[in-house]
């Protein structure tokens, strides 16, 4: 089942994000573009790398209109004692949305129900609420922000420019392809 174009269902969970708590809803996504990031515990190995490196690009995906959600399991309380205990998670300054009932996780097909924690996830979501990408990785490999970035910047490119597609690696400012032109020949 692909989750493309698939409306994300509505919710409401806590968050850790400035040093202090606040809800974040569907609501919230409404309007922007979003990333929910999806990782399997606080605390952990692997995690702490990756969100370091959404909070080093954070600025950029701002710049681009796009709010970035990681998301674990844990609950804002856990969330809040790693960011006391961790000068890496401390420096985050994007939501860290609290899923301890599980809620969002199984929404969005990533909870490994045996582990009680999420796989690695991670979907973007249109101004409108649906999800116009995602992968889920096995929980022992990292993600790249530069590569969310980048796809990021692609799929805005392509809702605004609804006639041209994006070729693989392409970045802002490069030659994009018409169906029905360029690909003519190309297959």
């Amino acid at each position: 089942m692909s989750f493309i174009n698939k409306e994300v269902a509505d919710f409401a969970v806590q968050a850790y994000v400035n040093k202090d708590f606040k809800e974040v809803t569907k609501a919230d996504l409404l309007g922007k573009w979003s990333v929910f990031f999806f990782y399997p515990a606080d605390f952990t190995f692997v995690c702490p790398t990756e969100l370091k490196d959404l909070a080093e690009k954070y600025a950029e995906f701002k710049a681009i209109g796009c709010e970035i959600y990681s998301v674990s399991c844990d609950s804002h309380f856990v969330h809040k004692a790693w960011a006391d205990a961790s000068d890496t998670i401390k420096a985050i300054e994007y939501p860290m949305l609290a899923d301890p009932n599980h809620k969002l996780a199984k929404d969005f097909d990533v909870y490994i129900e045996e582990a009680g924690l999420s796989e690695r996830g991670t979907f973007i979501i249109n101004p409108e609420g649906k999800i116009v990408s995602y992968e889920v990785l096995a929980g022992n490999v990292g993600r790249n922000a530069d590569e969310l970035l980048r796809r990021v910047k692609a799929l805005q490119f392509v809702a605004e420019h609804g006639d041209q597609v994006c070729p693989a690696k392409w970045q802002p400012g490069q030659a994009t392809l018409k169906p029905g032109l360029d690909l003519i020949g190309t297959l």
